[in-house]
């Protein structure tokens, strides 16, 4: 098969590897890729969001399946384009793609269909929005409704936390995407990734993980897009994992339908963990990141039939096997991230990785032959073990071997599985 990957960070580096392994791929292309994923294929510098340049490199190279990374390139209805031209494409139609680039059309879809999920408002305006929060108290939590890369989530703990963050999206802090601010309940709990792959009429459950979303050691500071995960995370038991398909995806995929926008792709539900059980906070529509480098570690199948079954809908012919240890995850971001960082800076060189490791890049380039630091969040360093601890001390002994002064790192992450593991809780 020849195949087109969209994206350049450490999720496409991830999905690249893995990829790359399948005997069934002949050529093997990525769009625009970065120096990791060239490791795996052929680079094109296409800008992604011309539909149109991406179709006729489609037809150019008689493309057979095209995974599209990001979420941007989904909502902005890339997936529709290549369809119209025949094309098997992972990943949802502009209007299921709405789950992300919407946090208040999802909220409505929890609505209608019995969704477990923080009572919440929508508001296109601040002094309504500011009133409601008034009414309501904290702790609770401030959204701009459109894509905001991430961020644009404020877990509001004082009143005055609360109203800037909706001066902040009505200001235009996140651009369009905070042209509609969504205000919800906040849920009390611990927070998991579910992985489901769906491709309209059935769902394949694929793995948990936890990911660690604040920049400081002990989850302390801002909101990033995350600095480091592990997988499967302990709170997901068995009997949590059916009741998240039964009470949130299952609805999820029978009321998309319903509403004439069946889904097809990777459902990653932002889960907490209640006293009631599973409550949904988010959908996001591609795979996470830093989630995808620790599920592709531990994945044992196939990763290309799988997305193709998605994309052909036969997802019920197939099934995925993965690895009983556990994987963990540290990013490493240019320092000031997430706010104002060095662009450009010198990685001078990068650990040979063993089996059950790997270093995928995120936000990397080349400049001048040299490979620099592109991005926030730049390298991702994965490992496996037989315990989250034993992956843990693995992952950062090959992280200390990466040579790159603008780097910095949490030394924490997988700390509450450790302490399940341990005992020490």
């Amino acid at each position: 098969m020849k195949v087109l990957l969209i994206g350049s960070g450490g999720r496409e580096h991830a999905l690249a590897w893995k990829l790359a392994q399948s005997p069934l791929m002949s050529e093997f292309y990525a769009a625009p890729g970065n120096p990791g994923i060239a490791e795996h294929a052929i680079l094109v510098p296409l800008n992604v969001e011309d539909h149109e340049a991406v179709a006729a490199f489609c037809k150019d190279k008689a493309i057979d399946f095209v995974v599209v990374g990001p979420e941007a390139p989904l909502v902005a209805g890339l997936a529709d384009r290549l369809r119209a031209d025949g094309l098997a494409v992972f990943g949802p139609s502009a209007a299921a793609a709405q789950l992300e680039g919407s946090k208040g059309f999802t909220k409505d879809i929890c609505a209608r269909y019995d969704i477990p999920t923080g009572a919440y408002q929508r508001f296109n305006n601040g002094p309504k929005a500011k009133s409601y929060i008034r009414a309501q108290g904290v702790p609770i939590v401030v959204k701009a409704d459109g894509l905001a890369a991430g961020k644009g989530v404020t877990v509001a703990m004082t009143l005055d936390e609360a109203l800037a963050a909706v001066d902040d999206c009505f200001e235009g802090a996140f651009g369009a995407a905070g042209a509609e601010v969504v205000v919800e309940a906040y849920l009390d709990g611990e927070e998991a990734s579910f992985f489901c792959l769906c491709d309209g009429k059935h769902a394949l459950p694929l793995a948990t993980a936890q990911d660690h979303k604040r920049v400081g050691e002990g989850d302390t500071g801002v909101n990033t897009g995350g600095m480091g995960a592990y997988s499967p995370a302990p709170v997901m038991t068995a009997e949590m994992v059916e009741r998240t398909m039964k009470e949130i995806i299952e609805p999820t995929m029978r009321g998309m339908a319903e509403s004439g926008h069946p889904f097809s792709g990777v459902f990653f539900a932002g889960l907490m963990i209640t006293r009631k059980g599973p409550e949904l906070i988010e959908y996001n529509v591609r795979f996470g990141d830093p989630e995808c480098q620790v599920l592709m570690m531990r994945l044992k199948s196939d990763l290309l039939p799988l997305l193709l079954a998605t994309a052909n809908g036969t997802l019920d012919q197939v099934k995925a096997e993965w690895s009983d240890d556990p994987a963990l995850t540290v990013v490493m971001a240019s320092k000031g991230y997430p706010g104002a960082h060095e662009k450009n800076t010198p990685i001078l060189s990068l650990p040979d990785a063993g089996e059950g490791e790997k270093v995928f890049h995120a936000g990397t380039g080349l400049k001048d032959g040299a490979l620099v630091a592109t991005g926030g969040r730049v390298l991702s360093v994965t490992a496996s073990g037989g315990t989250v601890a034993e992956a843990k001390d693995r992952a950062y002994a090959l992280l200390d071997r990466v040579r790159w002064e603008n780097g910095f790192c949490r030394r924490d992450i997988g700390w509450r599985a450790i302490e399940r593991e341990t005992g020490s809780e």
